[in-house]
């Protein structure tokens, strides 16, 4: 009787862990965390106020995102991350200046390789997307203090991450990971190069970077 009823719990567990791992179709994560970020810079620029500038940056900020991704296979999933930086704008050289309040928001589509059982409580995961980057308008205070616009600006962006997600139970969990995101914005003239066909300008390519600590809660169906 007894090896009858451990056959059957045994069997029952092999039929249903597969059940387990095959009903899990994908995951939405409520992001949130800290982003450091940069900008670029340029030729020095003498303002009105005596100071010279030579760079613009966002500040470093917290952010916010949510994320929705459908397996492929056990461990292959593809999806979307829309991610929010409110920020400030700088500008910076012989002093540094705040110029107004701007968002960035970055919207990629991904691929993440998730390690370990689907079913599993642990899977570590690493992702990689393509998308762009948008950074918002914000209005500033010119020298005479008149208040100005300046436009926004959207950029074809790649994005990188690693992380971890821990369930406490079948569907819900926790998440954390880092994803740094560059996105091409400029090039400066840096010299030449000649060939057999001539001489041609090469650029030095400046990139604006965020780079998040990310944490949130997941749920997976």
């Amino acid at each position: 009787m007894i090896r009858r009823v451990l056959i059957s719990a045994l069997v029952l567990l092999a039929t249903t862990t597969p059940a387990w791992a095959q009903s899990q179709k994908g995951d939405v994560s409520v992001l949130f965390g800290y982003a450091l970020s940069d900008g670029v810079s340029g030729g020095p620029y003498k303002a009105a106020d005596g100071a010279t500038y030579d760079r613009m940056d966002p500040k470093d900020s917290m952010m916010f995102g949510l994320s929705l991704g459908f397996f492929v296979s056990p461990g292959w999933e593809i999806g979307f991350i829309w991610r929010q930086q409110p920020t400030t704008i700088q500008v910076s050289g012989t002093k540094t200046v705040d110029l107004g309040d701007s968002k960035i928001n970055g919207y990629h589509g991904f691929f993440a390789y998730h390690i370990g059982d689907p079913a599993g409580n642990v899977r570590p995961y690493i992702l990689f997307g393509l998308g762009a980057t948008s950074y918002g308008g914000f209005d500033y205070q010119d020298p005479g203090g008149a208040t100005q616009n300046a436009g926004g600006e959207t950029q074809f962006s790649s994005t990188f991450g690693a992380g971890v997600k821990a369930f406490a139970s079948k569907n819900v969990g926790v998440q954390a990971g880092i994803q740094w995101t560059p996105t091409y914005i400029k090039s400066d003239p840096e010299g030449y190069w000649c060939g057999w066909y001539g001489c041609y300008v090469v650029g030095d390519a400046q990139y604006s970077n965020q780079f998040e600590f990310q944490g949130g809660i997941v749920f997976r169906f």
